[in-house]
């Protein structure tokens, strides 16, 4: 018989299994790696928006730091000066030509922009600025809000366009009296060009707007006197007549919001981060903005290149696992037709022997069940492969993943080594320095955001021992500079006196400070102990003493150590005396100095004990 020639199917065409396994691959792959993409630009623009608003929110503590830092040094003055024996002989009719020259010497050590003194009437009989073109001596105020303010309340605050210099400032006031009987008011003119250049130094753009939404400050200057929505017009008119902010047009500022983010338009365009403060102390709010566009971008293309990448090493080994699954297939295919071709000729050779067919049919029946045995083996072989290639595909993608992590372990694996290497000293000092620069940190932290908080105006029992570790804290580098380790007596567990924790440690800061200063001009330079800090409990006060080794006082300088503006220094302003004295005043108690020229000087601070459970 002759034998029938067939051709056996093609694998891979078009219209075959394997070609459209390979088009849902395809199209699963482009599915996968699109979904994966999107997933990880929105995810890159998470992240990059939180990292941006992390460091706007870092950046807006400072910028409030700064600003309040101004503000407070500059309060002070009007109500320093409102004391002044010159102001008031001044007021009463005697020669103001001299106060004129003291008030400019005060605006240049205190970087005030001017210092005024107004009459009864509101008209200017003194100026710091009195021999410039732009001098306010004779000018009448009596129209301006901080002028009123002061006359009513005793004092008050009012953000303006100078009417003569036409350039913007704070102006706090403050009333003199003598008894009942009203003599004027002094005022003291803040610019805050050195504040607006310290913002610009934190990046992005800063602006301090009032509770009208009227831009006062900004690191940008055309965005002064801007507002951040349209005013009403009783607002606008209230504003004209006032002359507060001049001709300045009080136009929207350049801002849209976008989302969760803004849109600028000015100076440059783009998205920004936005975050908002109130301004303690203050109805101003300061608001920072941070450009996004370029973190968004950078965060997205860095999460896509590393999806991308993942999803391709994935995407290959998937490829790979369906080529070996089909490459099984089409073998299993193509024994199946060898085998059934097989049959066919054996059938047609051997159809007169029957019992010889039978036989054979036997035979191939069982070789039919061995080619099964042998591809269900196959399939549990390739079964077990899929299975070991997942494992690989699972342990990359962990090490893709562990890289970002790989930095944080740095200073741990050089410790590892150092003790690997049997160097215990290196490994100490290794996990010594994380370890104090942790606590370091932490510390200094700690400190600032003590020091940012303001009191309430209510005494409250503070423990001695944290103000007297707070202060030193603050003074450990001048200290360390200057070689002085201060004696400290150690304070009674649990001691506490009634004040408000931060002005306790602004006065104990204060005198610590001064004791360093006069320590350093000592000549010759006395032995140890060069400053100590005393702490006696006497009944119900406290008494903490600060005493140095330096040169001493004499009995002129003893008498005028709490007179504003008389300083033993050469660049001192004669305030941090005064201002510390007004603090434990405050508090209800004293501070008092002894000194003999050559013994150096005592400063004793008594104040009320508090019991632990006292609330005055």
């Amino acid at each position: 018989m002759g034998f029938m020639q067939r051709t056996p199917p093609q694998a891979g065409t078009a219209a075959s299994p394997g070609g459209w396994s390979w088009l849902a691959f395809g199209l699963a792959a482009a599915i996968l790696l699109a979904i994966g993409l999107i997933a990880a630009g929105d995810l890159g623009r998470s992240r990059a928006i939180e990292t941006v608003n992390a460091r706007a929110e870092d950046g807006t503590t400072l910028a409030i730091a700064v600003l309040r830092g101004e503000l407070e040094k500059q309060r002070a003055l009007p109500m320093i000066l409102a004391r002044d024996p010159d102001v008031r002989s001044a007021l009463s009719g005697n020669s103001r030509h001299a106060l004129d020259l003291k008030f400019a010497s005060i605006a240049r050590e205190t970087r005030t922009a001017v210092i005024y003194l107004l009459d009864v009437t509101g008209l200017t009989i003194a100026a710091s600025n009195w021999d410039e073109p732009t001098s306010f001596i004779g000018n009448d105020y009596a129209f301006r809000d901080y002028y009123l303010g002061a006359i009513l309340k005793g004092s008050a605050e009012q953000f303006a366009l100078g009417t003569v210099s036409q350039r913007p400032g704070l102006y706090i006031t403050s009333r003199i009296n003598d008894g009942d009987r009203l003599l004027g008011v002094i005022v003291a003119k803040v610019e805050f060009d050195r504040v607006e250049a310290d913002w610009r130094a934190l990046g992005g753009q800063i602006y301090v707007a009032d509770e009208r939404g009227v831009v006062l400050l900004s690191t940008v200057p055309e965005w002064r006197f801007h507002v951040e929505a349209p005013l009403d017009e009783d607002t606008q008119k209230d504003i004209r007549r006032s002359l507060q902010f001049g001709e300045a047009p009080l136009k929207p500022l350049p801002l849209a919001p976008d989302d969760d983010l803004v849109q600028s338009t000015a100076p440059t365009r783009g998205l920004n981060v936005m975050t908002r403060r109130d301004v303690p102390t203050t109805s101003w709010h300061i608001d920072m903005l941070l450009p996004i566009d370029q973190a968004i971008r950078a965060e997205q293309s860095r999460l896509q290149t590393l999806v991308a990448l993942v999803l391709l090493l994935g995407l290959m080994l998937a490829a790979f696992l369906l080529r070996r699954r089909q490459q099984a297939a089409m073998r299993m295919l193509a024994a199946a037709q060898a085998k059934a071709e097989l049959e066919r000729r054996v059938a047609e050779r051997t159809a007169e022997l029957a019992g010889s067919n039978r036989k054979l049919v036997e035979e191939m029946a069982e070789r039919a069940r061995a080619q099964e045995r042998l591809a269900d083996t196959r399939e549990e072989l390739a079964k077990a492969n899929r299975l070991a290639t997942l494992g690989q595909v699972t342990a990359g993608v962990a090490h893709e993943i562990n890289q970002p992590l790989a930095a944080l372990r740095t200073y741990a694996e050089n410790a590892r080594a150092f003790v690997a290497g049997r160097d215990e000293s290196a490994a100490t000092g290794a996990l010594g320095k994380v370890i104090g620069l942790t606590e370091r940190i932490g510390a200094i932290t700690e400190t600032l955001r003590g020091f940012a908080r303001r009191g309430n105006g209510r005494l409250e029992p503070v423990l001695l021992s944290e103000a007297v570790a707070g202060a030193l804290m603050i003074l450990d580098a001048p200290l360390r500079q200057a070689g002085i380790a201060p004696q400290v007596d150690v304070s009674p567990p649990g001691l506490r006196v009634l004040a408000r924790h931060v002005e306790l440690e602004q006065v104990l800061v204060n005198l610590l400070r001064n004791a360093v200063e006069a320590v350093e001009s000592a000549d010759p330079r006395p032995a140890p102990p060069l400053l100590s800090l005393g702490i006696r409990d006497a009944g119900e006060e406290v008494a903490i003493t600060v005493a140095d080794r330096g040169p001493g006082l004499d009995e002129a300088a003893l008498a005028a150590l709490f007179t504003p503006f008389r300083s033993s220094k050469p660049r001192g302003l004669g305030l941090g005396l005064v201002i510390s004295h007004d603090i434990v005043t405050a508090f209800g108690g004293t501070l008092t100095a002894s000194s003999r020229p050559g013994d150096g000087c005592v400063f004793t601070i008594t104040l009320r004990k508090a019991s632990s459970g006292s609330n005055p």
